[in-house]
């Protein structure tokens, strides 16, 4: 299939605006604790700083394709995190460079790739790179969103493809297939008011590889500077990204330096036996100078506020500090491991990671009544104690690469735990696409599914119950900031059950399900006072700390419990 790409270039790069973030935290609308009625941000008074676009984008590219690839076995299936070896087979001494831009941000186009010095590559060269000349050392504008500011946020996740089509339409989407199917940056822009009455206070596109079809995940890059066309235009993108900040929301694009979608011949580039995406010399100084001028021009021009960074783990360590420092913005690398010590000591590159860790023990923990709560308490405090700042990992449940929640179980409540879990246990909360509709496609491309098959409905039980959430999250952090550079803290667990503490807000999570019958816990250490009247958002039921400073909770069909002091 042939396409063309959307070519960055000078002329078409005014500077996206951004809006002032001296005060980031967005007050809460609804004085009701527990009566949501959507989020309305104040409005911000925007200043538009200078934003420098690198010279020379003038460059087209012709007939570009998207290359089918084949499924490797040894890299289908991916158990507890642990990436097959096969996966990093050869890292093979490319002198091409790209990475990708997918998500409510940039995808990629298949474009020519650059030559540096290796004779595989000598037909994918770029005569004079026109990114050459940016001088990746100017300081970014002040405005642009630090790591810290990012600790009151919630994020949702978005595949652009899979989201909404321009003209609001609802085509088919035949998720096995492993084709577009119409989404686009425009469609996401029609759509933000759906986010934000959930609360989201940021928007995401975290995606990954497919092993064929055709590349409706933006995953198979040839070229920095294009845009895939089947997206939109780098008009949507920044009107995308300028719709967000006039809403007080951040963007978060997701990226990838590792590997390179090669439309070559497989045999060339040695990787006749797998998938044809060789990996990138990212030791080579070329290559690390270029991905830096390119990652700062990218948050300068389309306004990013931060970077998910796929595969991590599969370039040295060496690289990510040159390449954070370059980006500006706060960077969140995917570490797709299990093991808490392997996972945190990336924090020492990247300000933070995907929390797959705790990923783990959630799904453990909550998939059946059986679940091992206990093994989710002690990884809580195991990740605080080896993380440098575990309020800066991204907290999810759900994503693009592993099954849906509802597709281990049926039980409602349970997946309510779930996600209630997701945002309420500290770190940055991810919700992906979907999730708040119920879905329940298992594996990929499965878990891919067409949001507008719900007709973004507002009414589900579960849009609502997310909403409300996300809303008392917001009241708190907005009411006690402070409490965002503390984790939450474990103050009752058993086999059955786990109470969190954070901030002024006390949750009770359960894995006994829908079936089970009403009982009481008494906790303590959640930091209320004798006397003291404690509000139950779920059920708006009040509750008064007890002399001695018992707080009774009761549990009705497995319903988690979140309360707040007024």
């Amino acid at each position: 299939m042939s396409k063309k790409s959307v070519v960055l270039n000078e002329k078409s790069l005014p500077p996206t605006p951004r809006p002032s973030q001296e005060h980031d935290l967005i007050p809460p609308k609804d004085p009701q604790v527990c009566m949501y009625e959507g989020l309305h941000p104040r409005s911000v008074s925007a200043t538009f700083p200078e934003v420098p676009v690198g010279q020379g984008l003038e460059r087209a590219f012709e007939g570009l394709e998207f290359v089918s690839i084949e499924q490797d076995p040894a890299i289908s299936t991916v158990e507890d995190g642990k990436m097959p070896s096969k996966r990093r087979k050869k890292r093979y001494l490319l002198g091409v460079i790209a990475a990708v831009l997918i998500a409510t941000a940039l995808a990629a186009g298949l474009g020519k790739g650059l030559q540096h010095g290796k004779s595989h590559s000598q037909n994918a060269i770029m005569d004079d790179p026109p990114w050459k000349s940016f001088n990746a050392s100017k300081p970014l504008p002040a405005s642009y969103a630090k790591p810290a500011y990012w600790r009151s946020r919630s994020i949702y996740q978005i595949m652009t493809d899979r989201f909404a089509p321009s003209d609001n339409s609802f085509p088919y989407c035949h998720t096995e297939k492993r084709k577009y199917c119409g989404g686009t940056w425009k469609g996401i822009t029609n759509h933000l008011d759906y986010v934000q009455n959930m609360g989201f206070t940021a928007a995401s596109q975290l995606t990954e590889i497919t092993s064929e079809g055709q590349a409706y995940h933006g995953y198979w890059q040839q070229n920095l500077y294009a845009l895939n066309s089947q997206f939109g235009s780098i008009e949507d993108l920044q009107e995308l990204s300028t719709a967000l900040h006039a809403r007080n929301m951040y963007l978060i694009i997701d990226v990838v330096v590792n590997h390179y979608g090669w439309a070559g011949d497989s045999s060339t580039v040695n990787y006749s036996d797998i998938v044809s995406l060789p990996d990138v010399n990212t030791t080579d100084p070329f290559v690390m100078q270029t991905y830096s001028s390119w990652i700062r021009s990218l948050a300068l021009v389309f306004a990013v506020d931060g970077l998910r960074i796929d595969t991590v783990k599969h370039v040295e360590k060496s690289f990510w500090p040159g390449f954070r420092s370059a980006a500006g913005v706060y960077s969140i690398g995917e570490v797709l491991d299990g093991d808490i010590n392997h996972t945190c000591s990336y924090q020492e590159e990247l300000d933070g990671v995907l929390n797959y860790p705790l990923y783990y023990r959630l799904i453990e923990a909550f998939r059946d009544t059986n679940g091992n709560m206990t093994s989710l308490s002690l990884t809580m405090t195991a990740i605080q104690e080896s993380c440098q700042d575990s309020t800066l990992l991204g907290t999810f449940s759900e994503n693009h690469d592993n099954p849906r929640f509802l597709s281990h179980t049926t039980d409602m409540h349970l997946n309510m735990n779930v996600i209630a879990f997701t945002l309420l246990a500290g770190g940055i909360p991810i919700i992906y696409q979907g999730q708040e509709q119920g879905f329940s496609g298992a594996d990929n491309p499965s878990n891919r599914e067409a949001l507008w098959t719900s007709s973004y409905s507002t009414q589900s039980t579960l849009y609502r119950f997310i909403a409300s959430i996300n809303q008392i999250r917001n009241r708190d952090v907005y009411a006690n900031p402070s409490s965002l550079t503390s984790p939450a803290s474990v103050i009752y667990s058993d086999d059955h059950n786990i109470a969190l503490r954070k901030g002024l807000i006390v949750s009770l999570f359960s894995n006994r399900g829908t079936n089970a019958s009403a009982y009481n816990l008494t906790l303590t250490g959640h930091g209320y006072q004798e006397k003291q009247v404690v509000v139950e958002i779920l059920s708006c039921q009040n509750h008064t700390v007890a002399i001695g400073g018992n707080l009774q909770v009761s549990v009705q069909e497995g319903s988690p419990q979140v309360s707040r002091c007024e």
